[in-house]
């Protein structure tokens, strides 16, 4: 009963550190940085993580820049794409 317990507490405790790490890591930012900062300060590297992402969302010249790099990717894609065709 006691083994039980202790697994479920540490499963509880390790979910928000998980959630903050796989966000980071979403955004390009480091997952253990975060999971450790979410291990230490669980609800404030939370927040503090959303906040980042928040600004950086809101910030124009980011946002141009990150729909810059998806219409790069996928031209990058299409023409590997192309090539593997022409190459058969």
């Amino acid at each position: 009963m006691f083994v039980d317990l202790l697994i479920a507490a540490l499963f509880a405790a390790s979910l928000l550190p998980f959630v903050t790490g796989y966000c980071a890591y979403s955004y390009g930012r480091s997952f253990w940085l975060w999971f450790a900062l979410g291990l230490c300060l669980p609800i404030v590297s939370y927040f503090v993580l959303f906040a980042l992402i928040l600004r950086q969302q809101l910030d124009h010249g980011q946002r141009l820049l990150n729909e810059a790099k998806a219409v790069l990717a996928e031209a990058e894609e299409a023409e590997r794409t192309v090539n593997e065709r022409l190459g058969e």
